[in-house]
């Protein structure tokens, strides 16, 4: 049994990571036990037992023979007469008939140091680190326990442990307190979600000899497990608990004696408050520790004094009797009670009062414990507890619920850390840093976030760092309502913190520290110590984004660390090292804070604060696209099954808030949602939606009838959308019919714009959202109104009168523009170069020169030269990313890997063809080629709206094949080998192995049996020998028959396994897959069909071979005229700042709507309602509980009163009698009120 020994060095909260160096330990060799090593005997026992406890029978033979010792020894000590040696029951103990529960157990020796016992218990147990840690003392024994305290520990205590993620520390035995303790964990456990990240964790530190039935935990080597049955009977209770998760059996080497732990447990509590909360020592605070006691016997007096002299604060239970009512009398009653001041000089009087108050402490154990001998010795410990009175919180149980516990609890750390702070540390300030730790928002919310504290934006930034290490965003939320500025708290420095908390268990860690040691490499090691280049910076985190988000961004945070413009890596590290030893940026603030946080909340799959950020975040349609983006390349990395999942749900959350979003957008305006979705991003460095959507594989958002719309608008562009194919096909042979009336064309002028002497203001104004460019005419109309639209110097537009465009140009361009025309001609022209790739081969294929190639080859040839011609521009003459970014871009899509084996083939096949010996090689170089160009049909048809999901269909069914292939070719490599090996004792034949081991079984399948070639029972006409030297020559080998038996065995399990199992098996998948897929064929569809039109859309409007023009129209527009592209204004657009603030303003609106509009659903939830309804009855049954003891102090007030009125009717009748006064009037007589009769 090995345990780790962590050591923290190095980094401290600044650091954002604690560094643990571990070192392994066998549990022998570190922790100990202790024995009895000297016989004190015991005057009541007759000699038969030691005052340890033990019997004489147990004690080794050195410790009975030490006579002397014996003698001068009246009282048994452990530190003396205890020796320590190594532990012999360790491990896991099992209880019996509880579903077998296990949970950890130790013997350890009272003097263990407690740094030890908390490493085993958070390391080798993997308990998690507490927040809180509420140690029980008292209620020990066999007494009854009263239901009201039964309910204080049920619903008060283990609640508030289970809110604030806290260990109970407790006796751990099945008595008193601790059982029913332990039974309102198991009852909380139960309740909880399996998911739930606070359990109730319960920890027993007990004393070993108490234990019953430990000889069953006793195996020097460890026991796991060890069997521990405990009978359900009233001889058990000191027997383990069973609903507790971890024991610590403290040994102080006396056997049967309660106290011993009492020591240890003390200082295991100190250690525990030096402790840092939060994960890997983050938090803003020490471990708070709160000792409860309840009921308690005398004996543990001596454990209340001596936590408080270290400063552990103390909660009694007041009402729950014995030694918690004696201290809650004793701090309330004898504090309270006056006291008179002494005559004479100061001293006296400081002496008598100090004699009165210790009177009136032993009245109150009398009062208490009227049979106790030693009064004194309790009146000394109870004055040193009255001293430190500020660290004791007394809850009544009469007085006060089950569901105040809670805020009791915190009031009564908060008073203990006051204690240890400066007199200048703020009240609230200690609270909110408790309930920070605890993850209670809603004690903050209630008692400290009520408008009647003004808290600073400074008090607040360190528990907003805290609550985004530890992954609490209600309390994140919390301070951004109550005043923190996000833009002053987001440096780039505290961003360079919070990514280096990141937990290293996530990919994002192990990507960062990639980036970190590839840098590190490269600029070497000659840093300082403290120098904070070493760890993580912006770079890494840019570098980081730039792998997940891949090319559709450009770089993140080079213009902060001044790399931009930087090409070479060794002179970018260079310049880098510089920046970051300057530090200067980190002072800086995060221009986009929100985005910033997003993004950092999203690497590391955390959903709520995530969504939380994106409702803050700007650009909210891209934002939750980027986010989907990210989870879907981390979950690509992610090996954890749970961990893939879950980034796969919050994906798909984030893509559905992107399509719910931009439906609220589309419903408000179609014209700016279009805008919307083309909008260059200043957040997301450049990226649109439509680009970003692609990259994230966000198929249910081009499902949206608003995205489809934009694309149906841009593929047919001007034309009509209701135009049908026969009219596209017939104008591109005869195209001069785009001037007649066969095409209808949109009116764009009149639609638009309305008559241009009329045209309102608010269009203009409207305008600066940028224009919907769906065609050629909607570019002309763009470049026109940017002619026409002048300003007045305050700001006004103005008008000048259109000039109009040359009707025969403008409809030219806008047939030829549009994808549709330049797919159709594509598509045509396709099918006529398979045409003339299929004579070639099959009909006009010459010899190698001089006779060949044809001239019908060469033409064949300088198609494909067009072809190749097209591949290279739109892979390095489109765009503005680098080389290895366009080639990246290029190798990731299918279809341009089966243009580039397509290309390839061509290739060799030109070039093998051109050389006699390896014309047969070019032919069926070529003969393949003409498949895979033939097969690139498919992607053209995946446009159809009828053929695309089909083609979707075949393309998940081939993934079933490949893994029904793998199954086959298995089993008939199994059956081959085994035919071919009976039939023919020896066949040396290559040619005939293959062809009888793979390909006659895969004939098999499809009916195809040579019976007469298998079974000897068929006669086969061929002439055959049993001569090896023959056989060498390749005649062909005689059948054995002796195994013919066995062949057809084998043949007919080969066709029932085959033709049955396997066939029926790929029939089952291709269902599957085909009702799985048929389902959202429609949403798959539509994304295809993006990436279609995307490819022809930045096709030149002829195809090939007569591309070729367009090239060089192109290559003498752009490159010697200058002239930009017109097209790239239909995916991308770039608004000047007040459209794009107009615009980011506009979606914001649209983004609040659709939040409110959920969150007023879920507020009429069913559930909402229960829960609402709930409060409600607490809070009706909290006033009942008040009014019952409104009634109980009334009724007592009214006995009073009885009592006083009595009394004085008593005095004034006797001294009347006395004859001492003489009234002059009659008494005053009651007046009576009538109504008060009538009731």
């Amino acid at each position: 049994m090995m345990i780790e020994l962590e050591v923290e060095t190095g980094g401290g909260r600044g650091e954002g990571l604690v560094k643990t160096d571990r070192e392994l330990i066998s549990i022998p060799d570190v922790i100990k036990k202790r024995v009895c090593t000297t016989f004190v005997e015991d005057s009541f026992s007759n000699g038969h037992l030691c005052q340890c406890g033990g019997s004489r029978d147990s004690h080794a033979t050195v410790s009975l023979n030490d006579y002397f010792s014996s003698a001068i020894v009246s009282h048994w000590d452990s530190a003396l007469h205890s020796s320590e040696a190594p532990t012999d029951a360790f491990g896991e103990v099992e209880f019996g008939g509880v579903s077998k529960r296990h949970s950890n157990f130790l013997r350890l020796s009272s003097d263990t140091p407690p740094a030890t016992a908390y490493t085993i218990l958070t390391s080798n147990w993997g308990l998690p680190k507490p927040n809180l840690v509420l140690s029980v003392v008292g209620g020990v024994g066999r007494s009854k326990v009263k239901p009201k305290l039964r309910e204080v520990l049920r619903q008060g205590l283990v609640r508030a442990a289970q809110s604030t993620g806290a260990w109970i520390l407790s006796g751990g035995l099945r008595e008193g307190i601790d059982r029913c303790l332990g039974e309102a964990v198991r009852d909380h456990t139960t309740a909880a979600s399996s998911d739930s990240l606070t359990k109730v964790v319960a920890i027993g530190v007990a004393p070993w000899g108490l234990v019953n039935l430990r000889d069953e935990l006793v195996n020097p080597e460890g026991s796991y497990p060890a069997g521990y049955f405990v009978t359900n009977t009233s001889r058990d209770s000191y027997c383990l608990d069973t609903n507790h998760q971890a024991f610590l059996l403290v040994d102080d080497g006396s056997t049967g004696r309660r106290g011993g732990e009492a020591r240890f447990r003390a200082g295991l509590e100190n250690y525990i408050s030096q402790q840092r909360t939060g994960k890997l020592g983050s938090g803003s605070m020490d471990i708070p520790v709160l000792c409860t006691l309840v009921s308690g016997e005398l004996y543990m007096l001596e454990r209340l004094d001596l936590s408080l002299k270290k400063c552990i604060p103390w909660m009694v239970l007041a009402g729950s009797g014995g030694l918690a009512d004696l201290v809650t009398d004793v701090l309330e009653n004898v504090a309270a009670a006056p006291v008179l001041p002494a005559g004479g000089a100061e001293g006296e009087g400081e002496a008598t009062t100090k004699i009165n108050l210790r009177e009136r402490v032993a009245e109150k154990v009398v009062k208490h414990f009227p049979s106790e001998p030693d009064v004194d010795k309790l009146v000394d410990k109870l004055l040193n507890v009255h001293k430190s009175q500020d660290l004791i919180s007394i809850y009544h149980l009469e007085q006060e619920g089950p569901e105040d516990f809670d805020t009791v609890l915190l009031k009564a750390l908060v008073r203990a850390s006051k204690q240890r702070l400066s007199s200048d540390a703020s009240l609230s300030t200690e609270e909110l840093k408790l309930a920070v730790t605890w993850n209670r928002v809603d004690i903050a919310r209630s008692e400290l976030f009520t408008g009647d504290i003004q808290w600073k934006n400074e008090s607040l930034e360190s528990f907003m760092t805290d609550a985004l290490v530890n992954d609490k965003p209600q309390f994140v939320r919390l301070f951004i309502e109550n005043g923190l500025n996000v833009q002053e708290y987001m440096t780039f420095g505290r961003l360079e913190e919070l990514y280096r908390s990141i937990s290293d268990s996530s990919v994002a860690y192990t990507l960062l520290q990639r980036h970190l040691s590839e840098r590190q490499g490269v600029a070497g090691t000659g840093w300082p110590a403290a120098d904070p280049a070493k760890g993580l910076t912006l770079y890494e985190v840019a570098q980081l984004l730039e792998d997940l988000l891949g090319d559709v961004c450009q770089p993140f945070y080079d213009d902060k660390l001044k790399i931009q413009g930087i090409t070479s890596r060794r002179k970018t590290i260079k310049k880098l090292t510089t920046v970051l030893q300057e530090g200067e940026y980190r002072q800086q603030r995060c221009v986009f804070p929100w985005a910033s946080l997003f993004t950092w909340a999203v690497l590391q799959n955390r959903s709520e604060m995530a969504v939380f950020f994106w409702e803050m975040t700007p650009e909210s349609v891209l934002s939750a696209l980027s986010a989907c983006k990210l989870l879907r390349e981390l979950c690509k990395l992610e090996n954890e099954t749970e961990t893939k999942h879950s980034l796969k749900e919050l994906a798909m959350k984030f893509e559905n808030l992107a399509h719910d979003v931009f439906s609220k957008c589309y419903q408000s305006s179609e014209s700016r949602s279009f805008v919307l979705l083309k909008k260059k991003s200043v957040v997301w460095r450049g990226a649109t939606c439509l680009q970003m959507a692609m990259e994230a594989d966000a198929r249910h958002f081009f499902s949206h009838d608003g995205v489809q719309t934009l694309l149906s608008q841009i593929w047919w562009g001007d034309m009509d959308r209701n135009t049908e194919n026969w009219k596209l096909v017939l104008t591109l042979f005869i195209p001069p019919l785009c001037y007649t009336s066969l095409i209808s064309f949109r009116e764009v002028e009149e639609a638009e714009d309305g008559t241009p002497e009329e045209a309102p203001k608010a269009r203009d104004i409207d305008w600066l959202y940028a224009e919907t460019v769906f065609s050629f005419a909607d570019i002309k109309r763009i470049q026109t109104k940017q002619e026409e639209l002048r300003f007045t110097p305050k700001g006004n537009p103005t008008k000048k009168s259109p000039q109009k465009q040359c009707f025969l140009l403008s409809r030219w361009k806008q047939f030829w523009y549009a994808p549709v025309t330049a797919f159709l001609g594509n598509m045509l022209m396709y099918f006529l170069f398979l045409l003339l790739f299929a004579y070639v081969l099959l009909v006009d294929f010459k010899p190698p020169p001089p006779k060949g190639p044809s001239p019908m080859e060469l033409l064949l040839y300088f198609w494909v030269f067009t072809i190749v011609c097209e591949e290279i521009r739109g892979t390095f003459f489109i765009g503005n990313m680098t080389v290895r970014q366009r080639i990246r871009q290029y190798t990731q899509d299918l279809w341009h890997k089966c243009d580039l084996i397509a290309i390839t083939l061509f290739l060799i096949g030109l070039c093998c063809r051109m050389f006699r010996r390896s014309f047969w090689f070019a032919r069926a170089a070529l003969c393949l080629d003409y498949m895979v160009f033939t097969l690139r049909l498919i992607h053209i048809f995946a446009i159809h709206k009828q053929l695309g999901p089909k083609i979707i269909i075949v393309g998940k069914m081939m993934k079933d094949v490949f893994f029904f292939l793998f199954f086959l070719a298995v089993w008939m490599m199994a059956y081959g080998v085994a035919n071919q090996g009976l039939i023919y004792s020896f066949d040396p034949s290559a040619d005939r192995i293959l062809r009888r081991v793979f390909y006659r079984p895969y004939l098999h399948i499809f009916g195809q049996i040579p019976y007469e070639q298998m079974d000897s029972g068929f006669e086969w006409n061929v002439t055959c020998t049993t001569n090896v030297t023959e056989i060498d020559e390749n005649m062909e080998p005689c059948r054995d028959t002796r195994y013919n038996w066995m062949v057809v065995i084998l043949l007919m399990i080969y066709l029932l396994v085959t033709n049955i199992l396997l066939i029926n098996l790929l029939i089952a998948m291709f269902s599957y897959t085909f009702t799985k897929v048929q389902e959202r064929s429609d949403v798959y569809w539509k994304f295809q069909r993006f990436k279609v039109i995307i490819e022809y859309h930045s096709r030149p409007c002829l195809a090939p071979p007569f591309i070729i023009f367009s090239h060089f129209h192109q290559f003498i527009k752009r490159n010697i005229r200058k002239v930009p592209s017109e097209k790239i204004h239909q995916f991308a657009v770039d608004l000047i700042d007040k459209a794009n603030n107009r615009m980011m303003t506009w979606e914001n609106i649209q983004k609040e709507n659709l939040l409110s509009a959920e969150g007023k659903k879920q507020r009429e939830s069913e559930a909402e309602r229960l829960k609402r309804m709930s409060v409600k009855v607490d809070g009706v049954l909290k006033q009942t509980a008040e009014i019952k003891d409104v009634d109980r102090r009334l009724r007592v007030l009214e006995s009073e009163m009885e009592f006083c009125s009595a009394t004085l009717l008593w005095m004034a009748d006797a001294m009347c009698q006395s004859g001492v006064l003489k009234a002059a009037k009659p008494p005053p007589t009651r007046k009576v009120n009538p109504s008060s009769l009538e009731s």
